[in-house]
């Protein structure tokens, strides 16, 4: 059976430890009935590949995210990805980290709203 926009019902994470574990603590974590949780904590062992992985995973793969939030720093180490993701679903929102401040000049969402509206 083909899932739909109403079967999506999951926020992923895509971010630093102290990003995770706050939203975890705000309720979005999750683990679906092959085990595989809803979430990825990136730290200095972390490589490109997998962060990569995460992301194909929570965009393509998984069909129950609803949303995907990524921390703006780790969302440079894959943004030809992120530039070139076009899916409604689930949505891609960069995120600020306690470290890393939210720039929106890099913001690949913003920067296609601001193509739309001739900016």
């Amino acid at each position: 059976m083909a899932q739909t926009a109403k079967d999506r019902n999951f926020v992923a994470v895509i971010g630093d430890e102290d990003s995770v574990t706050g939203l975890l603590l705000a309720g979005t974590g999750h683990m679906n009935e092959e085990k595989k949780k809803n979430f990825m904590v990136v730290d200095n062992k972390s490589t490109v590949d997998d962060i990569e992985s995460a992301f194909d995973e929570f965009t393509v793969d998984r069909k129950d995210i609803a949303v995907l939030l990524i921390n703006q720093h780790i969302a440079e180490k894959i943004r030809y990805k992120l530039d070139t993701y076009t899916n409604a679903f689930p949505a891609v929102l960069e995120i600020p980290s306690k470290d890393h401040p939210y720039d929106p000049e890099k913001d690949s969402v913003l920067r296609r709203v601001r193509r739309l509206f001739g900016e």
